[in-house]
């Protein structure tokens, strides 16, 4: 019976395919079948596990992968390909130099060569559409092969090429992150955040992506607490809401006579308790 596996091969890229009479391991070499021809990729998940993450993924249409698991990879096929990720950067360079020639608005981020050499995908970003016809044709001539142009965003760019945040670790997106979810500015402003820009983008120019991580915490933390601007009724009388610090539980509120004070939120909702309310006369 076939099952799962999910292979990921340069940067972020992922595929799912069925295999059938071979021991695998996480971490292995393995040859699958590509769209034509082989590739070369390593093992990151079997099973159930790799079968969760597809569905996750929309990778799934039917209920296994049409494309195989070959064979695990010999040592001669990985040498092969460690020679490849090397000519990768003289790929990268002819084709900037192709696209000056033909005056391309176009920036080459990376190339990754197919195991078989079938196949050579340039990674590019790009403000716009680009018209890439001829390019294309010249890198057929000039690297005798099939060439897929892919245009990414930034920060797709972010995580094929990796980097360190500024909380000093490598990059989510590059290393663990399953897929690029938008990320709104509305993220920092219900977390209180600073909208600076500089203080709230990654590496490629856009909202951090940890912006989405502990959002629902707040949001539902902030549900605890009185919004800003009503007026509450404690002990010292009438007081206005003026600001909240929910990592604190603390909230600050002033008096019709302009005076500030700052509670906790425990003592705040017992002040309020017991306070009676107005009747009117």
């Amino acid at each position: 019976m076939a099952d799962f596996a999910e292979v990921s091969f340069k940067g972020t890229r992922k595929g799912y395919f069925a295999y059938e009479a071979l021991d695998l391991v996480p971490g292995a070499p393995v040859i699958v079948e590509a769209g034509r021809g082989e590739d070369l990729g390593e093992i990151t998940a079997l099973g159930s596990i790799a079968e969760r993450k597809c569905e996750t993924s929309g990778g799934c249409a039917t209920p296994l992968p049409e494309r195989r698991v070959l064979r695990v990879a010999r040592q001669t096929e990985r040498v092969g390909m460690e020679k490849l990720r090397a000519d990768e950067t003289r790929v990268r360079t002819e084709t900037r130099k192709l696209v000056e020639r033909h005056k391309l608005n176009m920036k080459i981020t990376e190339a990754e060569w197919q195991f078989d050499k079938n196949k050579l995908i340039i990674y590019f970003t790009a403000d716009r559409r680009v018209d890439f016809r001829e390019l294309v044709r010249s890198l057929a001539r000039m690297f005798r092969t099939r060439i897929e142009l892919k245009q990414i965003g930034v920060r797709d760019e972010a995580a094929l090429l990796g980097g360190v945040g500024r909380c000093g670790r490598e990059l989510c997106s590059s290393v663990w992150l399953p897929a690029l979810k938008p990320v709104s500015l509305q993220l920092a402003k219900d977390q209180k955040l600073s909208l600076n820009p500089a203080q709230i983008s990654g590496c490629c120019g856009r909202l951090m992506c940890c912006l989405m991580y502990e959002h629902k915490t707040y949001v539902e933390a902030r549900r605890r607490f009185p919004r800003e601007g009503k007026i509450l009724r404690t002990y010292l009388g009438e007081e206005k809401v003026v600001s909240v610090e929910i990592l604190q539980e603390t909230v600050t509120l002033r008096s019709a006579e302009g005076e500030r004070r700052t509670v906790s939120l425990e003592e705040l909702k017992s002040e309020v308790s017991a306070t009676p309310p107005t009747t009117p006369t």
